[in-house]
């Protein structure tokens, strides 16, 4: 069974999409490639209680064992050396994405608290969107007992659109709530 979401992109998205920006053929109508949730536990690094808690946190969110990922080079500031572990992170494809997508928009956002919408202006170049999450207990797997500490994410949606205007557009069609200009 094909998750809502993804029927109601395919039957109701596409074309619509494809008639504003005037599109001749449906494989250039942007859709989601992917969503990349991520915890970085930056001076929490020798903290194996805190690694520990951003890992549950991660699987319980997307049903996924998370990936550790670690520093590229050093960075004296933050007293960081290359290849030590800074953070855990969960990709997304397919069906597990439009089903996580859709408890994100329908669930989660109206649970985060003093939520006015989303910033319109997070977008990037090639038109992917980029949320911060303060709390992790917006999420509804999370429990406020359940969870020892509580630390932000982040959750990046790749798109295949061109540029900022149809990424907007595609999120806009599949009912995330940007705030009003």
């Amino acid at each position: 069974m094909e998750p809502v979401l993804y029927t109601q992109y395919k039957e109701k998205i596409v074309p619509a999409l494809k008639e504003h920006f005037g599109f001749t053929n449906v494989m250039q109508v942007p859709k989601i490639e992917k969503i990349v949730v991520n915890v970085g536990y930056g001076r929490n690094h020798k903290n194996k209680g805190f690694i520990d808690n951003a890992e549950k946190t991660l699987i319980a969110i997307t049903g996924q064992k998370p990936v550790h990922n670690k520093s590229r080079k050093a960075i004296s500031n933050f007293k960081i050396r290359e290849g030590v572990p800074v953070g855990v992170s969960v990709t997304l494809r397919g069906k597990v994405m439009y089903e996580f997508l859709y408890r994100f928009i329908n669930l989660t956002l109206p649970r985060m608290r003093d939520f006015r919408g989303l910033n319109g202006k997070a977008f990037d170049k090639s038109g992917n969107y980029s949320i911060g999450i303060k709390e992790n207990i917006a999420f509804p797997e999370i429990t406020a007992d359940s969870s020892d500490k509580i630390h932000g994410l982040q959750v990046v949606i790749k798109t295949t659109a061109t540029n900022k205007d149809e990424g907007r557009a595609l999120l806009d069609s599949l009912g995330f709530p940007f705030k009003k200009k």
